[in-house]
């Protein structure tokens, strides 16, 4: 069978085989699918009404219950999915009010909500992951301020990890696999729609691994937008000339200095003054090596191994 996360999509693969890759890669989180999911995440075009009788050829390779689908002998994360989705469900709507003030604080353009919780597959952890479209050369001050909030959010037992933050100048992102793909589709716009749709457009080459994405085109929060574009342009004015060119010079400069020595520092991880992903634990190479194993395991035709899953990113 062949595999996924390297940087070209997969040629000529069946439906069958593009289910079971599919069902693979949410097998890593724990999150069986439902039929139209299934469907959107599959790595080749194909009409939604030819997945049932695909699916049943795959009888003895993958199940079904409660409308969920998965790979065979992993019935049992259906409940964790269900338990997950309760979880998230009360928890959403903070995350969503945390990434509209996100949306307020200078310099911001963009906020969307991302990781597990965008999916709906909350584990026990509930920090809420955010990525963040910053002004062109106001990536670290953004940063700052997205961070001195956080520390007002934890004050309510919150935490915001803005994990990727990027100016608007640099939307096209530069590793181009499966798992880039998946976190670009995945993630839930919050404000700054028309940055959104930049970015999606700026990242046309996602396509070619999820070729039935529907992006909705519908803003989730216009008028918030509207409201919040007047608040930001008086906190931004003292910092757009001179001054804040020295200001975020500086933080960069000493945050990159720090950041760069910490555990983890590597080809994960980008800081410059157009990027800030600290993705110190290496999230794309732990899914790219636990996919493979699953794959190696369906090809073989042999049990998946009872193992961990990775419950902290998205799926």
């Amino acid at each position: 069978m062949p595999h996924a996360l390297t940087s070209q999509p997969t040629p000529r693969l069946s439906l069958e085989g593009a289910i079971l890759q599919a069902l693979a890669y949410s097998d890593i989180f724990d999150f069986p699918l439902r039929l139209e999911e299934l469907h959107r995440w599959l790595p080749i075009r194909a009409k939604l009404e030819d997945l049932p009788p695909a699916l049943k050829t795959l009888k003895g390779q993958t199940g079904t219950k409660e409308g969920f689908h998965f790979l065979a002998g992993r019935e049992a994360i259906v409940e964790i999915r269900k338990k997950r989705e309760e979880r998230s469900r009360r928890v959403l709507p903070q995350a969503l009010r945390y990434g509209r003030l996100l949306g307020w604080l200078p310099f911001v353009r963009m906020v969307a909500l991302t990781g597990s919780l965008a999916v709906m597959n909350l584990s026990a952890r509930a920090d809420f992951d955010y990525m963040l479209v910053a002004a062109k050369g106001r990536v670290w001050t953004a940063r700052a301020f997205a961070l001195l909030f956080n520390r007002f959010a934890r004050l309510s037992g919150h935490t915001l990890c803005p994990n990727l933050i990027v100016s608007e100048s640099a939307l096209e992102w530069r590793q181009r696999n499966l798992y880039s793909a998946r976190e670009l589709y995945q993630m839930l716009p919050i404000t700054g729609m028309d940055v959104y749709r930049q970015l999606i457009k700026a990242n046309q080459w996602a396509l070619e691994f999820l070729p039935n994405i529907f992006m909705d085109s519908g803003s989730l929060l216009p008028s918030f937008q509207k409201q919040a574009s007047g608040f930001q342009n008086l906190l931004e004015l003292p910092l757009r000339g001179k001054l804040g060119d020295h200001l975020e010079n500086w933080e960069m400069t000493r945050k990159i200095a720090r950041l760069s020595n910490q555990p983890g520092f590597g080809e994960e991880t980008v800081f410059n003054a157009k990027i800030c992903q600290g993705n110190f634990h290496h999230h794309c190479k732990r899914t790219h090596e636990m996919y493979q194993q699953k794959l190696s395991h369906l090809h073989n035709n042999s049990p998946l191994p009872a193992g961990p899953s990775l419950t902290g990113r998205g799926c």
